[in-house]
């Protein structure tokens, strides 16, 4: 069983939700942070890194020098204009390369050849309660999101291959292709979303990507009191289209505090949006049946 949390952008406190829910929930559930642009699920909790492995997202040209006859066809082929000549044969821009092969192929001297980039990191976690957070940090701007949060996500099911533990997903904001990533094969999903217009429409996107996996969503309207009407709007939508709101959560000062204390929102009893946490998790527990 796998419930991933999404929003349809950041900044609507989706993190702030899956602490609280890992934290809530059985210490044999496995989290995944899908975040991998921005991890920082794992700063909520005490935990020890167990592994860490390099990523390769993308390939980049490498030209040989001894090689290159300087012909400059290289430099034609480039779409990016990432070759360049230098002292009388050609050099790749590494930053501007998109390793599409077409230098590769055009080259008459066999002096071109594509070769793995690190991309980031994949690394695995055991928290203070003895439960996996499987987690990716994928380098400023290096490519590859989707295919890493595909990675971590596979390191999640291997760890459960056998068993039938429950894996709590950080889904990465907004609609693109690790989101994608985050979903595929997903059977429940906690859209968090906020009561302005731009987080109305962000959501609607979610939900969309959300209902085309077939994935059985769920709502929760954060910092909902700052804007009641537009938080009776989006609820009025998931009326129309048959999506259960389980929660509006309230606008909280001790968030602030959680955060600066790297602490779960729920382990805070004077907060009344750890509170309301609180029974979003046990309504959704019981439509999961775990």
């Amino acid at each position: 069983m796998q419930l991933v949390i999404l929003s349809g952008k950041g900044g609507t406190g989706k993190t702030t939700i899956v602490s609280s829910f890992a934290y809530l929930a059985d210490q044999s559930t496995i989290k995944v942070d899908c975040d991998v642009d921005a991890s920082n699920l794992h700063l909520m909790f005490n935990g020890k890194d167990i592994s860490s492995s390099q990523f390769s997202g993308s390939k980049k040209a490498i030209i040989d020098s001894d090689k290159c006859i300087g012909c400059g066809l290289c430099e034609k082929a480039c779409r990016f204009d990432a070759i360049i000549p230098k002292d009388g044969y050609y050099e790749v821009m590494e930053h501007r390369c998109e390793g599409c092969n077409a230098c590769r192929v055009v080259c008459p001297a066999d002096a071109i050849t594509l070769e793995e980039e690190d991309s980031g990191k994949k690394i695995m976690t055991v928290l203070e309660d003895e439960s996996y957070l499987s987690r990716a940090s994928l380098y400023p701007g290096a490519d590859g999101s989707g295919k890493l949060v595909s990675e971590i996500r596979k390191a999640s099911l291997e760890l459960n291959k056998g068993k039938n533990n429950l894996i709590i997903i950080d889904g990465s904001p907004g609609v693109g292709c690790s989101v994608m990533a985050s979903i595929t094969g997903v059977e429940f999903g906690l859209l968090v979303t906020e009561p302005t217009q731009s987080g109305f429409e962000d959501f609607v996107r979610a939900y969309e990507l959300a209902k085309h996996f077939r994935i059985k969503s769920y709502v929760a309207i954060n910092k909902y009191d700052l804007n009641e009407e537009m938080a009776d709007t989006i609820e009025r939508y998931c009326d129309d289209n048959g999506i259960k709101v389980i929660g509006r959560i309230p606008y909280d000062v001790v968030v602030n505090k959680s955060n600066f204390e790297s602490k779960p929102l729920v382990m805070y009893n004077d907060s009344i949006a750890g509170n309301e946490i609180k029974n979003m998790w046990n309504i959704i527990k019981n439509e999961m049946e775990v």
